[in-house]
């Protein structure tokens, strides 16, 4: 939308091409939290500092020129949605909430997005676009594009008719939906994964990208976070409340009562990990007094007291080992595994556990004060940040990195900028609204010279 918007403003012939047949057809754009940053860092800052952040959050491994592309226009993307009639408001007091799209969210469980920033954002660009003579077509699925003679493409919807254009923009989200991709790159158990999104990107744009020779990057990692497993029963409890600052303050275990991921890298990182087990609803987090009446305290939509509220069932007891065998995993490991990790915190020097518990941007705490709790866990997953790699101008490139004349990528379907070994979250929707600003200015550029 924002591509189109941008294009339709300099006089561009523009249709978007959207599956959803409602009015407010869903996608993550609408349920989005409305919170833009870069790496959770403000816009606004000097391109170094955002370079120096993705740069950081990625481990190094986003393309170069994806990265400038972004560092040099997250503040502009704010300033054009303001153009478009957007208001931001200040979320709260980190950094990241310094530009946050309004109406806010209210700060309760479920998924309470009507008539919130992200869904009046897109019928302001809905506007946008109708009032400069472009058009929104509900309920057109593209299901194939081909390069025709004349170098125009020949695009097919899933009703049998073929459209023709000089240029295709893939916009479609991701692949998170998709659950035989999510197979092959994510999670060897796709169903035991809860959708904290719109659960509409199911990578056509991937798949017919992948047809026309485009090249992938980061398929293996997605934006998520940590969720009680009660959430994939109810709905209620998605997307909110994470249980990250429980999860990468406390200890999470797997079925055997050890330990298999860092958990102070961070909720995405530790969402990820749990994907990845071969049984992905079989971890547990465990933590103590202390952490219940702190960390857990804190952040969007905290689980305490949301999850009291929710009256989900909340294992705890007086010692690790009653605990662990409450909740049915092995009391021996589990209380080696506490004690192992508690010993780690209580002198600095002494050697670190495995996996390490260093590193990472969030501070362990020691399990000390009962009752002790636990929560079963599952992985929440948002967006896939891998997908069809894009250069700085969003031109989709092909496997010997060079661009496909005519096609370009946007958003969320794209690879080659989130991702890493540490998760490497960017930040979705501003990524998005730069990305589809960049395709644009290439396309107005080409025109404006034709």
């Amino acid at each position: 939308m924002s591509a189109a918007v941008q294009f339709a403003s300099q006089g561009g012939d523009v249709l978007v091409l959207e599956k959803g047949r409602d009015d407010k057809y869903l996608c993550n754009s609408r349920f989005t939290g409305g919170a833009m940053h870069i790496c959770f860092r403000d816009p606004k800052s000097e391109p170094d500092v955002l370079r120096a952040a993705i740069e950081a959050s990625t481990s190094g491994e986003a393309r170069p020129d994806m990265v400038e592309a972004i560092a040099q226009n997250a503040g502009r993307v704010l300033d054009w949605l303001r153009g478009q009639g957007m208001i931001f408001v200040k979320g709260g007091l980190e950094e990241y909430k310094r530009w946050v799209l309004a109406p806010l969210r209210p700060q309760r469980r479920g998924n309470l997005w009507h008539g919130r920033g992200g869904d009046v954002l897109l019928r302001a660009l809905e506007a946008s676009l109708t009032g400069d003579g472009g058009t929104l077509r509900r309920g057109a699925r593209v299901v194939d594009a081909t390069r025709a003679g004349d170098g125009t493409w020949e695009i097919t919807l899933d009703t049998d008719e073929t459209l023709r254009a000089r240029a295709l923009l893939i916009a479609d989200g991701g692949f998170q939906a998709n659950p035989d991709m999510l197979r092959e790159h994510i999670s060897p158990k796709p169903e035991m994964l809860v959708q904290r999104g719109a659960a509409t990107g199911n990578g056509d744009g991937l798949r017919i990208a992948l047809r026309l020779g485009a090249a992938t990057a980061g398929m293996g990692r997605f934006y998520g976070h940590v969720l009680i497993a009660d959430a994939l029963e109810r709905d209620d409890l998605w997307p909110y409340p994470w249980l990250d600052p429980i999860a990468t303050t406390g200890i999470v275990v797997g079925a055997d009562g050890h330990r298999f991921v860092n958990e102070t890298k961070g909720g995405v990182f530790v969402a990820n990990a749990i994907a990845r087990l071969e049984n992905p609803g079989s971890a547990w987090v465990i933590f103590d007094q202390s952490i219940w009446n702190g960390p857990a305290t804190i952040g969007v939509i905290p689980p305490n007291p949301n999850l009291v509220l929710a009256e989900v069932d909340m294992p705890h007891a007086d010692t690790v080992q009653e605990l662990a065998e409450l909740i049915g995993l092995p009391a021996e490991a589990v209380a080696e595994t506490v004690a192992a990790c508690n010993a780690a915190l209580a002198d600095p020097s002494a050697a670190d556990v495995a996996p390490s518990r260093r590193g990472g941007t969030a501070k362990p705490m020691p399990l000390l004060h009962p009752p002790f709790r636990a929560f079963p866990l599952v992985a929440g997953i948002t967006y896939t940040m891998g997908g069809i790699v894009i250069d700085g101008q969003s031109r989709v490139l092909d496997e010997q990195g060079m661009p496909i004349p005519g096609l370009y990528a946007a958003g969320t379907a794209t690879g080659g900028l989130e991702g890493g070994p540490n998760g490497g979250y960017v930040g979705g929707l501003t990524k998005s609204v730069a990305t589809g600003l960049l395709a644009a200015d290439h396309l107005i550029a080409l025109r404006q010279t034709a």
